[in-house]
């Protein structure tokens, strides 16, 4: 058992689950990957195919573990897709994900920091919007600790939006856990739980899917971009 194994969700804002998706299904959803991603380190997907589509909705397995930690029903809306490689090899500091994608901009009381990426609106919603928040990681390819397997901090989930700074201090006042994984498992976690991932040591080939899951509907006109 490791560091990862003893995570939990609900205390430490992560924990990995063991064997989510199948061989087959993981075999195919290889298959969709015909994309280089060499040019940057992740590619955002809003349109995804049927098979993902499948996987991520609510009567698909990654979907049902998402509504089961939500605690109540919750949709996908947003998918990148990670591809850690030799050549494309690149290590992220300790940092809190705290932006949305949405259709449009508008200005509204709680909504900051509005930028386009990839011809999309995000934006940094009001702290309640990201504290309801998940996102599940689903490893194409086994991430042992030399191959940049996510590294989370338990418990900063309940400090709130954290700045660059105290992020920096945390990360070298508290324990960190290395979140390993095989092909199949999936890595959950609250979205303001800090993490970071260093530069493979060894590097080989590592994909993950990563889904934002929220349990909300935005306040008008905002919509999810998915």
């Amino acid at each position: 058992m490791t560091a990862a194994d003893q995570l939990d969700f609900m205390g430490d804002g992560a924990a990995v689950f063991r064997d989510v998706v199948g061989q087959a299904e993981l075999a195919r959803l290889r298959s969709l990957d015909n994309r280089n991603y060499a040019e940057k380190p992740g590619a955002r997907s809003f349109s995804p195919s049927e098979e993902i589509s499948g996987l991520i909705g609510p009567d698909g397995s990654i979907g049902m573990l998402a509504a089961s930690l939500c605690g109540r029903p919750c949709r996908a809306v947003r998918i990148i897709i990670f591809d850690k490689t030799a050549d494309t090899n690149w290590a992220v500091g300790w940092h809190q994900d705290r932006t949305i994608a949405v259709t449009e901009m508008a200005d509204l009381p709680g909504f900051r920091s509005w930028n386009v990426k990839d011809g999309i609106c995000h934006v940094e919603p009001p702290e309640d919007i990201l504290a309801r928040m998940l996102t599940l990681r689903l490893h194409l390819d086994d991430c042992g600790a030399d191959n940049g397997a996510l590294r989370i901090l338990p418990g900063t989930h309940r400090l709130g939006r954290v700045t660059a700074a105290d992020a920096l201090k945390l990360g070298g006042e508290r324990e960190a856990v290395n979140c390993e994984a095989a092909a199949g498992d999936v890595l959950a976690m609250r979205l303001l739980t800090l993490h970071a991932s260093a530069r493979a040591a060894n590097p080989s080939r590592r994909r993950v899917l990563h889904v934002d899951y929220s349990p909300d509907t935005l306040p008008a006109p905002l919509q999810w971009a998915i």
